[in-house]
C-alpha cells in the first residue's frame, strides 16, 4: 500500500474521524487548528481556527463539527465554512466530544484537574438554550475517588454511553437517567481509546496495558483481548472484513531509553475472532495516536505523533486474504 499523506498539523496528531459517507476526514492536533481533508486524495479543505490548547478531540455529524480542547472549552463549527456556531466555556479541559447518532444530542466530558472532578455532560441539540448557556440537560460527576475519564462514546440507539476511565475501567451509564448500569475492570491500565463497530453491537478498547480488547455493549461482557508488546493508544474494527487494527507504540519520552522498542510504530491488524496477527503497516516516525477505518472497509488511515496522517487504500491481495485456522 502506497499511503497518502496528510502534512497540515505542526504538531503531534491526537485524534482522527471520517464523516459518516466517509468522503471527509478530520484531524485534531496539539497545534491548536483541527483540519478537514478529502478522504480520497488527501486535500486539505480547510482548517477550523479558535482553539488556543491541544485539541483532544473531534466528532461529527451531517453539518456539524465539534472539538474539544485543553483550553477548556469546546466548540461547535459549521463544518462547510468553518463558522464558529457555539463556544462554550468548561472547568477543566475537555476530553472526549460526540453528537449522538440521530444527532439530536451532544457528548462532552471533562478533565479531572484543578480541584473539578470529572464530569459527562448531555446536551439536547433541539434545545438552543441548553447549548447558548452552557446548561446540559445531564451532568453525570465521577466522585474524585474514582478514576477520571479519559474517552466515551454513544452506545446503541442513543439509550446509553460507552466510558473509559484511567484506571482501566469500562463503564455504562444510562444517557437518560445518567444511572451507571454496568461496570468491568478487564484492563490493568488507563483507556485510551473506544470504538464502536458498525451496528453498536460490541466495542473495541485501546489500553496503556498494551492490550485492546472487544466488549458486547449491552452487558460489557468481555469477548476477545489482542496482545502486544508496547502500548495501544487506538483500535478500530472493519466494517468489512473480521480485522481490527491497532496503533501504539513506546511512549515519546521512553523511545530513546528503550532500544528494543525504537521504531516500532506501525499498525498492526488481527484477526476479530480468532486474536491472531495478519499484518503489520510500518511508516509514522513515532507513536500513533489515533486508527480509523474508512466507513466502507476498503481503506484505513493513522494519525501519529510526528504530525502525519497517513490514508492507506488496502491493495487487491487484502481483500483475496483468507485467514487459514
Amino acid at each position: 500500500m502506497r499511503p497518502i499523506l496528510l502534512h497540515g498539523h505542526e504538531r503531534a496528531i491526537t485524534q482522527i474521524r471520517y464523516n459518516r459517507e466517509g468522503d471527509l476526514l478530520f484531524s485534531a492536533g496539539k497545534d491548536h487548528s483541527p483540519s478537514v481533508w478529502y478522504s480520497d486524495n488527501g486535500e486539505r479543505l480547510g482548517t477550523y481556527d479558535g482553539h488556543s490548547g491541544v485539541v483532544w478531540c473531534i466528532n461529527r455529524d451531517s453539518t456539524k463539527v465539534v472539538t474539544g480542547s485543553g483550553d477548556n472549552s469546546y466548540i461547535i463549527w459549521d463544518c462547510e465554512t468553518g463558522k464558529q456556531l457555539h463556544r462554550i466555556d468548561t472547568r477543566a479541559a475537555v476530553r472526549s466530544c460526540g453528537f449522538s447518532y440521530s444527532g439530536r444530542a451532544l457528548l462532552i466530558t471533562t478533565d479531572q484537574q484543578r480541584g473539578y472532578e470529572s464530569e459527562i455532560l448531555l446536551f439536547g441539540l433541539d434545545d438552543p438554550t441548553q447549548i447558548n448557556d452552557g446548561e446540559p440537560y445531564l451532568r453525570i460527576p465521577i466522585s474524585k475517588d474514582n478514576a477520571k475519564i479519559t474517552t466515551a462514546v454513544w452506545g446503541k440507539l442513543d439509550r446509553y454511553l460507552i466510558v473509559g476511565h484511567e484506571n482501566g475501567e469500562v463503564s455504562q451509564f444510562d444517557a437518560t437517567t445518567g444511572e451507571k448500569l454496568h461496570s468491568v475492570t478487564e484492563h490493568r491500565k488507563a483507556i485510551s481509546d473506544i470504538n464502536m463497530y458498525k451496528d453498536q453491537s460490541m466495542f473495541v478498547t485501546a489500553s496503556k496495558d498494551s492490550t485492546a480488547k472487544l466488549f458486547d455493549a449491552d452487558d460489557l461482557t468481555l469477548l476477545k483481548t489482542y496482545k502486544t508488546e508496547r502500548p495501544v493508544n487506538s483500535a478500530a474494527l472493519s466494517s468489512l472484513k473480521d480485522h481490527v487494527v491497532l496503533g501504539g507504540g513506546q511512549e515519546a519520552i521512553d523511545v530513546t531509553t528503550t532500544a528494543a522498542q525504537a521504531g516500532k510504530f506501525d499498525a498492526r491488524f488481527y484477526h476479530v475472532v480468532f486474536e491472531e496477527e495478519i499484518g503489520r503497516v510500518k511508516g509514522h516516525f513515532g507513536p500513533i495516536n489515533s486508527v480509523r477505518f474508512h466507513p466502507d472497509g476498503k481503506s484505513y488511515s493513522s494519525g501519529g505523533e510526528d504530525g502525519y496522517v497517513r490514508v492507506h487504500q488496502f491493495d487487491q491481495s487484502y481483500f483475496d486474504f483468507e485467514f487459514e485456522y
